[in-house]
Formats: structure tokens, C-alpha cells, sequence
């Protein structure tokens, strides 16, 4: 049993020595390699144009940053004219509400005139109707008392033809009575005349002024319609602009959101770039550590080695 451990342990450090052997020429090899490639012009070149290239990327990094804040800046600038635009959609939306109460009063107040005028018309009926009224009473009333004056002229015709059995004075008293009597009769008449007369003009000032009146609601309608057409046309011109506006700002808006796409897209990019980069790096730095740690192994095995093989021979 132990001849074969012996046997075991020296086939296992016959393969350890054939493989530091092995590790060692590599590592000639390796450290004939470096000391070239340190020495020769290309390894600059090569570090140079990585460095070149890693400048290349942070300057890249940079420009990229740069536009993300012009972009950032763009868009803060854009979202401020969003919130001006919504805010005069908000003041034309107040005025075009406003324009609707006033055209609603308008409306109302245009109703009341109109109602006014056919009152008038209708007050402007009923009064000539009234004055038709009174000037038939007066022809009436004119008749009657042409026909008292007629009864009274054939009643004095007839105290004329009467007999003389009459005395003089009874005829004086009836005399003064009928004169007495045709007086009255005659101040009533033009009592009546002038309050005929003065209901009459009455009538016709309040005709007139009907009239007037009826012009004026006719002038104010006038007015007030050409004021509805002028909101009308106004309210037509704001919605116009406020539609050119909106498509302007979302022609832009789309335009900046395209960029902002295109620019997180190159960022994207530059990231994995960025990423590329660092990883093989960072390879690199694991492959020199990996390198250093191996021909640090190889070092002390072949120190250890040496010192084993020395201990017997001292």
C-alpha cells in the first residue's frame, strides 16, 4: 500500500512538474510578449486610440447630456406655452360664454321690444278705435242738438204765430227762459266740443308718440342685430384661431415629442455603448489581474520547487 502511494504521489508530481514546466515556458512566452508589446510603438497606438476612443465616448456623453437638457429645457418651454394656450382656451371660453349672456339679454331685450311694439300697435288700435268712438258720440251729440236747435226754432215759429191773447209779459219770461235755456245749451255744446277736441289731441299725442315710440324699438332692433352679427362673426373669428392655434401647438407638440424620441433612442444607444465600453474594460482589468495572479502562482510554485529540490541536495 505504501509502494503505490509512492507510486500515486510520484506520477501526481511528475504531472505538477510537466505542468509548471508548461506554466513556465507560457509565462516566458507571455513576459516576451508584454516586454514587445511595451516596447514596440503599436502598444501606444493602442492605448492612444483607446484613449482617443474613450474621449470620443465621455465627449459623445457630454454632447448627449447636453441635448437631454436642451430638450428638458425645450420641453419645459413647450408645457409653459401648453399652459398659456389653455389658459387663453379658458379666457376665449369665458368671453365666448360672456358673448352668450349678452346675445341671451339681447335675445330677451330684443323679445321686450318686440312685445312693446305690438302693445303699441295694439294701444295704437285701440286708441284710433277710441277716437273713431268719440267722433261718432260727437256727430251723434252734434245731431241731437241740431235737432233741439230745429225743435227750438219751430217752437219759437210757433210762439211767433201765436194768437195776441197772450200778455207781454208771460212772452218776455219765456223768452228769457228759452234764451236762457239756448245758452246753456250752447256752453254745454262747446263743453263737449272742447273736451272732444282735447281727448282728440290727447289721442293723437299718443298716437304719435306710439309712433315715435314704435320707431325708436324698430332703430333699437336694428342695433341690436347688427351687434348679434358682430358676435357672431366675432365668436366665428375666435374659433377659428383658437382652432389654428390648437393644430399649431399640436403640429409642435408632436415635432418636439418625435425629437424627445429621438433623442432618448440615441441615448439609448450611447448608454449601450457607454456599457460596451466599461464592460471590456472591465474585462480587460479582470484578464491583467488574472495574468498578475497567475505569474504570482507560478512564481512562488517555482520558488517552492526550487527550495524543495534544493533541500536535499544541502
Amino acid at each position: 500500500e505504501e509502494s503505490l502511494q509512492m507510486w500515486d504521489l510520484n506520477k501526481r508530481l511528475e504531472a505538477y512538474l510537466a505542468r509548471v514546466k508548461f506554466l513556465e515556458e507560457e509565462n516566458e512566452v507571455l513576459r516576451a510578449e508584454i516586454q514587445s508589446a511595451k516596447g514596440s510603438p503599436a502598444g501606444d497606438s493602442w492605448r492612444a486610440k483607446y484613449e482617443e476612443e474613450l474621449r470620443a465616448l465621455r465627449d459623445a456623453l457630454d454632447h448627449a447630456f447636453r441635448e437631454k437638457c436642451t430638450a428638458e429645457l425645450a420641453r419645459d418651454n413647450l408645457y409653459e406655452e401648453v399652459q398659456q394656450v389653455k389658459s387663453r382656451c379658458q379666457k376665449e371660453q369665458a368671453a365666448r360664454e360672456e358673448a352668450k349672456k349678452q346675445l341671451s339679454l339681447s335675445r330677451k331685450e330684443l323679445e321686450e321690444e318686440r312685445r312693446a311694439q305690438i302693445w303699441l300697435k295694439e294701444r295704437a288700435v285701440q286708441l284710433e278705435k277710441e277716437v273713431e268712438a268719440l267722433l261718432e258720440v260727437h256727430e251723434e251729440e252734434k245731431a241731437g242738438l241740431d235737432q233741439e236747435i230745429a225743435s227750438f226754432s219751430q217752437s219759437l215759429e210757433s210762439f211767433r204765430c201765436a194768437p195776441v191773447a197772450f200778455q207781454p209779459v208771460e212772452v218776455e219770461d219765456y223768452s228769457k227762459r228759452l234764451s236762457e235755456i239756448w245758452k246753456g245749451a250752447v256752453e254745454t255744446y262747446k263743453t263737449e266740443v272742447s273736451q272732444l277736441e282735447g281727448s282728440l289731441c290727447q289721442a293723437k299725442e299718443n298716437l304719435w308718440k306710439a309712433v315715435e315710440d314704435n320707431q325708436q324699438s324698430q332703430l333699437q332692433l336694428q342695433h341690436l342685430e347688427k351687434d348679434l352679427a358682430g358676435l357672431k362673426a366675432r365668436k366665428e373669428m375666435l374659433e377659428e384661431s383658437l382652432a389654428r392655434q390648437w393644430q399649431e401647438q399640436r403640429g409642435e407638440a408632436e415635432k418636439f415629442q418625435l425629437a424627445m424620441e429621438a433623442l432618448e433612442q440615441e441615448k439609448q444607444t450611447l448608454r449601450v455603448q457607454i456599457a460596451q465600453v466599461l464592460e471590456d474594460r472591465q474585462q480587460l482589468m479582470h484578464l491583467k489581474m488574472s495574468l498578475s495572479l497567475e505569474v504570482a502562482t507560478y512564481r512562488t510554485l517555482l520558488e517552492a520547487e526550487s527550495t524543495r529540490l534544493q533541500m536535499p541536495a544541502g
